[in-house]
């Protein structure tokens, strides 16, 4: 099966420091691939290649057969490529059927603009309440996303990344900051995404990683380690050594 995405060698230094080191990796069609490792891997660097935010220094990046290594991140959303964020990228002084229907728009290239209710357009608010329904937001429509709690506002951001109609999705770490409620409710949001699109996932929480992959690559001072199944990953000596050990400890798994 030819991979939905494929990384060739990828590099990226800053400097000195080699960030990302000659990192080869694929996600297959339909599949979670999720890239787990410490703090300092070079994790968001290699998703920040993917989206297109940065650029590598050497490498190939294709998609679906497609060198988009030159490509920049409109472009890859374009493609079907969408990212959501470490850190929350929502628009706070909008509402939440704000934030989606602007996804649809910059999609579609409707009229909306800034200064009209979001009420106004139809054409718009209907499919953004559609993706607000898939994540369960959907009775949370009017409030402002700066009101949200943390993991709605995480449920907001894969919304507004639904909203682009991608066919692969990038998470980075969207389980950081959760509590146990909002992680359970962002768990199984993804397993409900899971075979209608490719995900690739950066995750740090052990118990939703080995919950939802469908293969796992450890990325250890910018070079991948070891990648397969979660059970070959969990008993690779290397891996426990480098990385799962300590993380492990803190799963009650």
């Amino acid at each position: 099966m030819t991979p939905l995405l494929s990384v060739e060698k990828l590099h990226k230094a800053f400097g000195a420091l080699k960030v990302t080191d000659d990192i080869s990796l694929d996600a297959r069609a339909g599949e979670l691939h999720a890239i787990i490792g410490p703090n300092g891997a070079g994790k968001t660097t290699l998703v920040a290649q993917l989206s297109g935010q940065l650029h590598p220094d050497g490498g190939r990046i294709l998609y679906d057969g497609q060198d988009i290594t030159a490509l920049d991140m409109a472009g890859r959303v374009q493609l079907g490529l969408a990212r959501s964020f470490q850190i929350t990228s929502v628009l706070p002084g909008f509402t939440v059927l704000e934030n989606v229907a602007l996804a649809v728009q910059a999609r579609s290239g409707s009229s909306f603009r800034f200064f009209r209710s979001a009420a106004a357009e139809a054409g718009l608010n209907e499919p953004a309440l559609d993706f607000l329904r898939q994540v369960g937001l959907e009775a949370r429509t009017e409030v402002l996303a700066r009101n949200l709690s943390h993991g709605e506002q995480r449920q907001l951001e894969i919304a507004v990344a639904l909203a682009t109609e991608p066919r692969l999705l990038l998470l980075d770490e969207p389980f950081a900051g959760t509590g146990r409620q909002d992680g359970a409710v962002l768990l199984s949001l993804l397993e409900s995404l899971k075979r209608r699109l490719t995900i690739v996932l950066i995750e740090h929480d052990m118990h939703a990683v080995f919950r939802l992959a469908d293969r796992v690559s450890v990325l250890v001072y910018g070079r991948i380690i070891a990648t397969g199944t979660p059970a070959d990953v969990r008993a690779n000596p290397e891996v426990r050594a480098a990385y799962l050990g300590e993380e492990e400890a803190g799963v009650g798994a």
